[in-house]
This record gives structure tokens, C-alpha cells and sequence, in this order.
């Protein structure tokens, strides 16, 4: 009589697990606290002189602190601050790369097209990852075929006589 019993609350147990759908990351903390590498250096807060004299906030507008993010970011990538401008024509120095980039011709719904692609991968690839009993990161699990191993690559890379920067070892 114990068997049925406990077969029904397996069951029932897989059953409950499949109900859920949070989606495809379980979003939590990964236990070593934060990455200090996605935490960006701004220049210290500082007390205006008089509160009433201000500007008003603007919806996109810069602010004291820090007043162009995206441009600094671009110079520090080794872009130009002017190719932010959206009134601009493309810079001669990325006409190449648009012309490369475009050559078999843009489809105005590229990423509606992606989304439902990547929409039934996800379906196809996930049909087995509902059932959960302990938390897995789903996403890796599902796209875990498609991404490149770093340490591979890097490998390879060196193998083919291309200079790569260095790289912490494999088993550490």
C-alpha cells in the first residue's frame, strides 16, 4: 500500500514543478555579491549652492554627475563622440562596414522575424525543462548548444597564429 502512495505524491510532486513558469532564469543572487566590473566609476555627488536654481529634469537630459554616459563609453571603446548624433550622415570611416553589413538587403521586420524564431527554439528546446524540482539556470540549459566555449576558441585562435590577449588558465 506504501508504494501507490508514494508513486501518487511523485506525481503529483512533478505535476506541482510543471505548473510554474518563472521564465527562463531564475533571478537571484549568485552568492558572491556584485561584479565589480559592471559597477561604473561617476564623478562624486556634489550640494548645489541654492536648491532653487536647478534646471528642471528633462526625460533624457543629462545630469551633473555624469553628463554623457554613452559618449564616454563610446571613446572609451575607441569610437568617435560625433557618430552618437542621430541628425548625422554615417561616417565616412563606417560607410565599409554599413555597405558590408547591408548588401543582401535589410528586411524592415528583422527583429520581429528573430523574436518568433528565437520564441520557437526556445519551445522546441524546452520541452523538458518545465518540470523543475531544483533551481537550474534554464536559459544556459536551452542555449547551451549555441554558445562558443571561450577557452576554445582562444586556443584555437593561437593555434592559427592570431594574437590574442592573455587569458587567465582553463582550471581556474
Amino acid at each position: 500500500m506504501r508504494l501507490p502512495r508514494s508513486i501518487f505524491a511523485l506525481t503529483l510532486a512533478f505535476a506541482a514543478a510543471g505548473c510554474s513558469d518563472i521564465g527562463l532564469r531564475h533571478l537571484e543572487a549568485p552568492g558572491q555579491g556584485p561584479d565589480e566590473f559592471s559597477v561604473l566609476p561617476v564623478k562624486p555627488l556634489t550640494q548645489p549652492k541654492d536648491y532653487a536654481f536647478l534646471p528642471a529634469p528633462t526625460l533624457g537630459g543629462e545630469n551633473l554627475t555624469d553628463p554623457n554616459p554613452k559618449a564616454e563609453a563610446v571613446v572609451a571603446l575607441g569610437g568617435n563622440e560625433s557618430s552618437l548624433n542621430a541628425n548625422t550622415a554615417i561616417p565616412s570611416t563606417d560607410a565599409a562596414l554599413v555597405t558590408a553589413s547591408s548588401r543582401y538587403g535589410v528586411a524592415a521586420n528583422t527583429r520581429q522575424v528573430v523574436d518568433a524564431e528565437d520564441a520557437e527554439f526556445r519551445r522546441k528546446q524546452g520541452r523538458l525543462t518545465r518540470l523543475r524540482l531544483f533551481k537550474v539556470d534554464r536559459y544556459s540549459q536551452i542555449y547551451r548548444r549555441e554558445t562558443l566555449n571561450p577557452d576554445r576558441q582562444n586556443e584555437a585562435a593561437r593555434q592559427a597564429g592570431i594574437e590574442t590577449p592573455s587569458a587567465p588558465p582553463v582550471d581556474e
